[in-house]
Parts: C-alpha cells; structure tokens; sequence
C-alpha cells in the first residue's frame, strides 16, 4: 500500500506531498515536495495500490450552499428570514462533520464557507473532478480512495502537543522528535528537515500517516443517516485507535 497525503493550498507554491510505501512493520518516506501542482498530485495516484488523503475541506455546508442560492435568487433561504444571532448562523458556517471534530478534539476547526479555507476549497472541488477522471475511487464520505483529512486533529487524537507547530520550526522540530520516537518504524529518509523547515511539508507528512488509517478503515465514518449529508459536504477521517495501529505485523526500526 501507499498512501498520498496532500496538504493542499490555493495555489501550487503553498502545496505539500508526501508519500508512504507501507510494508509488514515498516513505513518508509519516499517523497516530500513543496509547490504540486494538480496535475502532479493526480499523477501520484493513478496505480491501483494508491490511497489519496487531502487536508481540505471537501464540500461546503448544505445550509451555506442553500443560502447563497436563495439570495441569489432573491428568496427566504430555508433557515427562514436572516438573523444576526450565531445560533442562526452556525449551520453556515459549519458542516456536520466539523461538529463531529469538535466533539472529538475539543475545538472548532476552520470553516470552509467563513475562512479564507474557502479559497483552497474551491481548488480542491476541481482537483476532485480531476481524480475521478482519471478512476480515482472518490467519495466525499470516504468510502473510496480519497479521504479528508485533518493533520492537527490527527496528532491530538494520537497525543502529541500541537501547541505552536504550524508557526514555529522549533515546535516542528519537538514534534517530530516525539513522532520517531512513538514510531521508530517511520523512515524518513533525507526529508526530516524540510518536515522542520516548512509547515506544509510537515503536515503533508502527517496527512499520509492518517491516510493509512482511512485505508485501513481504522475510523469512525458518518452514521448511516447522514450519509448522504456526508457525500454532500464532506467527511473528516480522524484516526481511531494509537498511532502504532497503523503498522502491521513486526516493527522494523531499520
């Protein structure tokens, strides 16, 4: 198995790809690149043992795209006349699944229709259309081959403080010592130090670790009644279970 983890941004110099070839004990490193363009990250799944995780919002909030809509035509959205109260306004800003994060970790992640996320979310609806062309198995409920994942959320769930990593390359450098140390079968090869020196890179990497969770099925998928809600707006995979989970058979330190 391989797994792809895509920390995507609005355009290509901010883009992140890193990709794990998993064997019985071991994970090795193979790439980590900085400024994928979509044409390379669909390119990087086209074989058959590929698994593709995208730290990107994969669909909007079913209230926000109804919404927009109805002031576009000029009507009474479905949540009834606007309000100014945050109650009427959560179901916009947030999907079901970001409810579901927050239960799970403890705060809100970003929102794909009120933060500037909203731009990289618009590149990923085309990088969608892009991979079912080419027969990725795509899913926005992560019953295919792509998964939504979310780096920081993943690293809370397996432990680790997350306190300052995106901004500080120290706390990067902290991070990372801690992530060897919980999993001497990671190899990362030469790319340690552009894990360090660029957020990016250091959350694709994370990306591709909880990908393999997704391809494993070691998550909690939405529950059947919304589903269909899920194919809509998306799906976050947090990992279940510790992160030694993800390796099977003996660990190989080598």
């Amino acid at each position: 198995m391989r797994t792809v983890g895509v920390d995507l941004a609005a355009e290509a110099p901010g883009t992140a790809l890193a990709e794990i070839a998993w064997s019985p004990g071991r994970a090795v490193l193979e790439r980590l690149e900085i400024g994928m363009t979509d044409a390379e990250i669909v390119a990087s799944v086209r074989s058959d043992d590929a698994w593709l995780g995208v730290d990107c919002p994969l669909g909007w909030p079913d209230a926000f795209v109804d919404f927009v809509g109805a002031h576009h035509a000029d009507r009474v959205p479905t949540l009834g006349p606007v309000e100014g109260h945050a109650d009427w306004r959560r179901p916009l800003v947030y999907r079901h699944t970001d409810h579901v994060v927050r239960e799970r970790i403890g705060r809100w992640p970003l929102s794909v229709s009120t933060d500037r996320l909203g731009v990289t979310a618009l590149r990923g609806a085309g990088l969608l259309r892009r991979l079912a062309e080419v027969g990725l198995d795509v899913d926005r409920a992560a019953e295919g081959r792509l998964f939504e994942v979310y780096p920081g959320g993943s690293l809370r769930l397996w432990g680790f403080d997350t306190t300052g990593y995106r901004v500080d390359a120290a706390r990067r450098a902290v991070l990372l010592d801690a992530l060897r140390e919980r999993a001497p079968w990671v190899d990362l090869g030469a790319f340690a130090a552009l894990a360090i020196r660029k957020a990016d890179a250091f959350d694709a990497l994370v990306a591709a670790l909880a990908t393999r969770a997704g391809a494993l099925g070691r998550f909690s998928p939405p529950a059947s009644d919304m589903l269909a809600v899920a194919r809509r707006e998306g799906w976050v995979v947090l990992p279940d279970g510790p992160l030694e989970a993800l390796v099977d058979g003996p660990v190989s330190k080598g």
